[in-house]
């Protein structure tokens, strides 16, 4: 049929319709590429005489594929409708139950009933499981508030039990059901966590790059493997959900769809109220290089268009805002009729054959199985580019007038039994009104056609999904001394703990069976951190490889990408370099393949940059090292307020499965990444570690053997400093690059006046305080049982007061605070930072050399050791001025 010339708006309607005859014939003769071609010349043309103006991002308010070109429904769409209508129910009674019996639980019910057939397309007939326990199955990233419409499809298919149904949100009192999808909690069940907004689709993205990775680095065979990611419109919001779409697009992540459920709902009302949020993600994810699918309008829409030869409809679409669309999705056909249909006299007679009740019926597209499968199955197809599926629902669809479309859809967690029994009668479903008053879960028969048809469909696409492995093939970790000698022997070297970390990785990249796995990572920041090497080295990742020649071609370090690079820069993204982590550190789950991410980055821009990453990085059992380099607030000459980091730590150790040190040497650095890659490699344990390290140059002692094992616990002595007929004694503990300004400090007080010291290197103030807590845990409920020690119980036992400086904020060395006996005093870099020398930094924080000994003598002299005198003599010794104010107050 020829295309129609809008009326009204053409000097010309026949030269108009000659042209659009014209291209309707080359496309029909020559194919969609040819048309295509000559529309490209046409706008090149225009450019070039000055007359295109910006066309629209996005396309008409309709269904991307049109009927003639959809692909054919292979299932028995009635029964995944019925399959659906149970699935809806189980999980709506799943909530609901819950609150009635608590009241306070929680959860969500108009979410997965705007996604209940997004997901039913997916799991009949697309995502595909692990068959053979060799890691070949997609990786599924679920909407979050839609987990219980998962849990009530693996109900269906006996993965789930009634009771754990029963006990949905109750972890700890009835061992049910977690809330959203968390594998550390489940850790058989969910692939990925996403509960909290915005992280699912920047992970979904680097989990389908790092797939590429490993399959171009011929470490894991991947091609046939896809990410599918299902989201909320409200949730693109977030930062993250679109920092990362044009690194899927630039190279090419065809293993990646994301279907964004476009219920234009947020948790308060519209996503855009004032807008339309379909038409603005298609334009931005055009804009980024994604194929755009839009799954809008059901099939009963299709006769519609068809005798819409004036587009009317498209018009009126295109007028009415989200807003209005959520009010039409929360009445009926009558007001339907009232306020869209006949606001037009030719979209009044194309219903004018419709009954209200028809009208009413007439769904979005996000709700039609066969609307749906084509469009994933043009997704699965497509090739070079990623693909995003915008499907329109209705949020709380089915709920009547307590949720369908209203804007407390979202908080919908209690419903009347006439909604209930609403909810029944609208899916035909087989409850009693006895059964709708109990809620109780629909479980068809095991020999039911619901029962055996889904089934079949998970055995076709390889079993059950979400489904979590962990048996990825051990890995054996050389000997220390085989790549750490040089840390471990140091003997007064000058180096910085940042070189030296570098160092060490880049010597296990040279063992046979360790080094393929590691996956160095930064955020364009590899010459700073001494990384150039890498290089040329182990080359850079990039699937296209190297299409240039580079500017330092010549040089022993230039830049070189290759198909089979190694290293992945990622440039100035914190937050996509973190996701390539967390891709790597848990490929042992993702892909049965055991890798050791090596992350290195501004220790500033770290926890507290992407906390909310680390966090789901923990939930999904990450195992890695986060290397948090130019540490600490008076380390990092020159750079100032928001570069300078004196916090992280504190954010370390409230992860419960973060190991945190703040090594000072290379000798204690080197023993802790050794521990920690047999940790993760060798003994299969579900934690990370994040290490701190700096970039300043200084002498480096070799570290004796004994120490090892302390380090490891979080404190060993370094030294004793004894002075003849001594004035009084003082235990001084310090971590990182500080440990030298109290070694320093022990010095001056010998020598200045006469108070002796034993130096001790506290490497991890979280690791200390966590066995504290388990040992003071255990002999509090073990009354009858001789008492445990601690390690700092141990290492620190008797009266003598002790003092901890530290280049983090006091509230970090104070987490051993309860644990010790003794008068304890610290120094910390409690403010914002500032830019100067390292040493004026630590005069203006008050941790340098001097303020310890004066910290020192007030901590003796309150304690009855020494005259008080004997502080304002050393102020005036010193020079410090005890007019300032305090630096946290600056």
């Amino acid at each position: 049929m020829n295309a129609p010339v809008q009326k009204g708006s053409d000097a010309d309607p026949e030269e108009t319709q000659e042209w659009l005859e014209a291209l309707e014939a080359v496309v029909k003769r020559h194919g969609k590429a040819r048309g295509v071609f000559l529309l490209t010349q046409l706008e090149e043309q225009a450019r070039q005489l000055d007359i295109l103006t910006h066309a629209l991002p996005y396309s008409s308010y309709r269904n991307t594929i049109p009927l003639e070109q959809q692909a054919v429904h292979p299932g028995d769409v009635a029964l995944e409708e019925r399959i659906t209508a149970i699935l809806r129910w189980n999980a709506l009674a799943m909530v609901v139950r819950a609150n009635q019996a608590y009241g306070e639980l929680g959860g969500h019910v108009a979410s997965y009933a705007s996604a209940a057939e997004i997901f039913e397309v997916g799991f009949n007939h697309f995502f595909r499981a692990d068959s053979i326990g060799q890691h070949n199955g997609d990786l599924v990233f679920f909407q979050p508030h839609s987990a219980p419409g998962v849990y009530a499809r693996a109900y269906l298919e006996g993965r789930l039990t009634e009771e754990q149904l029963a006990h949905y949100r109750q972890e700890v009192s009835g061992h049910g059901l977690c809330s959203y999808p968390h594998p550390w909690l489940m850790p058989d069940f969910w692939q990925v966590p996403t509960g909290s907004m915005g992280i699912g689709p920047i992970s979904a993205i680097y989990q389908a790059r790092f797939m590429r990775y490993l399959d171009h680095r011929h470490l894991a065979e991947s091609a046939q493997r896809h990410v599918w990611g299902v989201f909320g419109d409200g949730e693109m919001d977030e930062p993250e959900s679109i920092g990362a779409l044009t690194l899927a697009a630039r190279e090419q992540l065809d293993n990646l769809t994301f279907i964004i459920n476009c219920n234009l709902q947020r948790l308060d009302g519209p996503v855009r109220g004032n807008g339309q949020i379909i038409q603005e993600l298609e334009g931005l994810f055009t804009g980024a290089g994604w194929n755009v699918i839009k799954v809008l309008w059901g099939s009963d829409w299709d006769a519609l268009f068809a005798r819409d030869t004036h587009h009317a409809l498209l018009r009126r679409f295109a007028e009415t805002t989200d807003g209005q669309y959520q009010t039409l999705g929360a009445n009926d056909g009558a007001y339907n009729q009232a306020h869209f249909f006949q606001l037009d006299p030719e979209l009044q007679t194309l219903v004018a054959h419709m009954s209200l009740a028809q009208i009413d019926a007439l769904r979005r597209g996000g709700h039609d199985l066969r609307k749906l499968y084509a469009a994933f199955a043009a997704a699965r197809a497509h090739r070079g580019q990623p693909t995003v599926i915008l499907a329109k629902t209705k949020k709380g669809y089915g709920m009547g007038g307590a949720g369908e479309s209203r804007m407390t859809s979202h908080q919908q967690k209690k419903l009347d039994i006439d909604t209930l029994r609403g909810f029944r009668d609208r899916f035909d479903l087989p409850l009693t009104d006895e059964q709708v008053g109990a809620l109780a879960f629909i479980k068809p028969a095991e020999d039911s056609p619901e029962i055996h048809y889904l089934r079949e469909r998970r055995v076709a696409l390889g079993g059950s999904l979400p489904a979590r492995r962990a048996d990825a093939p051990r890995i054996a970790v050389p000997p220390i001394d085989s790549y750490a000698s040089f840390a471990l022997q140091a003997d007064g070297k000058d180096m910085s703990t940042t070189v030296a970390a570098v160092r060490l990785f880049s010597n296990l990249l040279r063992d046979r069976a360790v080094g393929p796995r590691i996956v160095p990572i930064v955020a364009d920041e590899a010459r700073t951190f001494g990384m150039a090497n890498l290089f040329r080295q182990i080359g850079i990742y990039a699937p296209a490889g190297q299409l240039y020649e580079p500017e330092d071609a010549g040089s022993l370090l230039s830049y070189r990408e290759a198909r089979d690079g190694q290293l992945l820069e990622e440039g100035i993204t914190e937050a996509g370099a973190l996701s390539s982590w967390v891709a790597a550190a848990t490929a042992y789950s993702v892909h049965g393949e055991r890798m050791l991410p090596f992350y290195i980055f501004y220790s500033m821009f770290g926890f507290q940059r992407v906390g909310d990453l680390i966090w789901a990085a923990a939930d999904q059992r990450s195992r890695g090292f986060l290397i948090g380099a130019t540490a600490g607030r008076t380390t990092l000459g020159g750079e100032g307020l928001q570069h300078q980091d004196g916090s992280s730590h504190i954010a370390a150790a409230a992860v419960p499965n973060c190991r945190a040190y703040d090594p000072a040497f290379a000798g204690e650095l080197a023993v802790i990444l050794d521990h920690g890659a047999r940790s993760m490699l060798e003994r299969d344990e579900d934690i990370f570690y994040y290490v701190t390290v700096g970039n300043e140059n200084y002498a480096h002692p070799s570290l004796a053997p004994e120490a090892a094992a302390q380090v490891i616990r979080g404190l060993h002595r370094h030294a004793r400093v004894s002075v003849p007929e001594r004035r009084a004694g003082m235990r001084l503990l310090g971590s990182g690059a500080i440990l030298r300004e109290v070694i320093a400090a022990a010095e001056l007080l010998a020598q200045d006046w006469r108070i002796e010291s034993e130096i001790w290197s506290a490497t991890s103030y979280s690791e200390l305080e966590r066995e504290c807590a388990e040992v003071a845990r255990w002999n509090r409920l073990h009354p009858a049982q001789p008492p445990r020690i601690s390690h700092l119980e141990q290492c620190l036992a008797g009266p003598t007061p002790i003092l901890a400086a530290s280049d983090y904020v006091r509230a970090y060395p104070q987490l051993i605070a309860p644990y010790l006996s003794a008068p304890f005093t610290v120094l910390g870099t409690d403010g914002f930072g500032r830019s100067d020398t390292r040493a004026a930094l630590r005069r203006f924080f008050e941790i340098d050399r001097q303020h310890i000994v004066i910290a020192v003598l007030d901590a003796l002299a309150q304690d009855g050791q020494v005259e008080r005198a004997l502080i304002g003599q050393a102020i005036e010794r010193y020079g410090i001025d005890a007019g300032t104010a305090a630096p946290w107050t600056r």
